[in-house]
């Protein structure tokens, strides 16, 4: 397109034409300079010639609706409050049927790369329309962004930024993830019919899975009956044949040796499964190939029924636990004598201390008793135990992985627990995603 001119006879940057495809970016792109007044050309004005003045651009909307709520701006001598739309081309707003749609009635302007018609609102009133551009600088940074191949992409930036502002994004991510983890939590408080300490039996049994059988733990969990276990839980022996039981893993299918601990366990299993009408899961799911032998499902089982033998580790001790050195003393409980020489069924190995390390308990109260202190605070409404789980992490040390690494070479080094998770959210749901629009990092980049 030729060179535009405005009002005031100044040329202006060429828009977009209607008729070409978007810009990487497209209108999320046009959101962020939206939202953060960085339009071309400075002064804007509708297309019938009236100065706009954008006093407040409005609540990015998440919902469905307009794009902007709650803004305000001044044309043609009035002050008008309502929402904006934004669109690539105006032909958008009938695309999408918005004169159809009484929640776009009350859009006080229409913001567009490309003005090539009139719109109107479902009740036949003309909306005002500006044009806008993306900044050129803008533009480019977002598609450096996008075609950076290095880990995180913003690692130009990241170094310039305050520490106080990169600290504030950090701790929103660290409660987006807890936010994140809840939602399972959510689901399993639906199926226990509100019974918060089987929520988490359920989520500590998912963790002690570790990732390879953290489906398999969570099923199982499920399918072992608390109330029934309460019955023997002064016998461990008796509460190891229902939890290996209950496991498939003293079935014939189960495919690993046998010795006469497990014909044992087996006999007396036979009898708890007859007293309570029990049904095993499939023993066949559970995965120990290219494992190491302390995280074999056998010896996490033992520990799991040594933990509720014990007693101790339930939410309600969780919640009495004042830091970190009372909340890491609950998982300090001893496996059976059969366990000191053995991974696995029928197969003796060298004697060996079977009790969680403490690289261990660190991992579990991440995984599962965070994420359950802070669900079962916002349920009751007690911010104490949000924050409790917060402080829980930041008395952890950071986690080790590729992600935490690649943000130090960056310049973000990781002081705690909490610190790595925020740096694993920001890595799911924004890097990977190339995300840069919604990151605080990225918008920074955006600017230079």
């Amino acid at each position: 397109m030729d060179a535009e001119k405005n009002v005031y006879g100044d040329v202006m940057s060429p828009l977009y034409s209607a008729s070409e495809p978007l810009p990487p970016g497209g209108e999320r792109l046009l959101h962020y300079v939206w939202q953060h007044r960085l339009w071309q050309p400075a002064r804007l004005f509708t297309t019938d010639g009236k100065e706009v003045e954008v006093i407040h651009t409005g609540r990015p909307n998440i919902h469905a609706g307009p794009d902007f709520s709650n803004a305000t701006v001044r044309h043609g001598g009035m002050l008008w409050a309502g929402n904006i739309e934004i669109h690539f081309s105006s032909t958008d707003w009938y695309t999408h049927d918005h004169d159809k749609d009484p929640a776009y009635d009350n859009v006080v302007l229409h913001v567009c790369c490309h003005v090539n018609r009139d719109v109107v609102t479902s009740t036949g009133i003309r909306v005002p329309q500006v044009e806008i551009r993306v900044p050129d600088y803008v533009q480019a940074n977002y598609e450096r962004l996008l075609a950076e191949m290095e880990y995180p992409p913003c690692f130009r930036v990241v170094s310039n930024l305050s520490r106080l502002k990169l600290h504030a994004w950090l701790d929103k991510m660290g409660v987006e993830r807890l936010e994140q983890k809840t939602l399972r939590i959510e689901k399993y408080l639906e199926t226990t019919g509100g019974d918060w300490e089987r929520v988490f039996f359920i989520a500590l049994s998912r963790a002690f899975g570790f990732g390879v059988n953290a489906e398999a733990f969570e099923h199982w969990s499920s399918n072992v009956p608390l109330s029934a276990a309460a019955h023997h839980r002064d016998d461990l022996f008796q509460v190891e044949a229902l939890f290996y039981g209950q496991a498939g893993m003293l079935s014939d299918a189960f495919p690993k040796q046998k010795d006469a601990y497990w014909e044992r366990l087996r006999a007396e299993y036979a009898f708890l499964r007859n007293k309570f009408g029990l049904t095993p899961m499939d023993g066949t799911v559970w995965k120990f190939l290219r494992m190491r032998p302390q995280n074999f499902p056998t010896i996490r089982m033992a520990q799991l029924a040594a933990l509720y033998v014990e007693g101790g580790l339930n939410l309600s001790a969780v919640i009495a636990a004042a830091d970190i050195k009372s909340l890491t003393a609950l998982f300090a409980a001893e496996v059976s004598d059969y366990w000191h020489t053995h991974y696995t069924f029928g197969r003796e190995s060298t004697p060996s201390d079977k009790r969680l390390r403490k690289a261990t308990v660190y991992r579990l109260i991440l995984n599962a008793v965070c994420p359950v202190l802070f669900a079962y605070g916002r349920y009751v409404g007690k911010e104490e135990y949000c924050e409790r789980a917060f402080a829980f992490l930041e008395q952890l040390p950071p986690e080790d992985d590729h992600i935490v690494r690649r943000w130090a070479v960056a310049g973000v080094e990781a002081q705690h627990a909490a610190d790595s998770q925020a740096l694993n959210q920001l890595y799911s749901a924004y890097c990977q995603r190339k995300d840069c629009l919604r990151c605080a990092i990225g918008r920074e980049y955006l600017r230079l």
